[in-house]
């Protein structure tokens, strides 16, 4: 399987409580120089719009994917005391998600399936 046919993005959207954007925003670089050292991580970056913060990032398969949340859990678990999770989105090819859901459906998550698309 290529790398694009085994891309798992996950999109999670943060409410921030009130007060507390200052924090929050204080971990996102941690949360950045924890991923740079995921080989494959294939993007990482947040975006913000008035006190919802976004996380648009992706993984070669769901084993990276997983390692990824491992690797940030600690940082999450302070992001999810001063916000709340919003939505949570999986997207990718079934067979990744699938390998994800033991681990993940407890958060809530939407699951997206891929269908067609192009990569280059």
């Amino acid at each position: 399987m290529s790398q694009q046919n085994n891309v798992v993005s996950i999109h999670p959207y943060f409410k921030v409580h009130a007060g507390k954007m200052d924090a929050f925003k204080a971990l996102l670089p941690q949360f950045v120089a924890r991923t740079t050292t995921e080989k494959d991580c294939l993007c990482y970056d947040f975006t913000i719009s008035d006190d919802v913060i976004f996380c648009r990032e992706s993984y070669i398969g769901a084993e990276a994917t997983l390692a990824h949340i491992t690797n940030v859990g600690d940082l999450l678990d302070e992001a999810l005391k001063i916000s709340d999770l919003l939505r949570l989105e999986f997207h990718g090819p079934a067979a990744e998600l699938e390998k994800l859901k033991p681990a993940m459906s407890a958060l809530n998550p939407t699951w997206f399936a891929f269908e067609c698309g192009v990569a280059k």
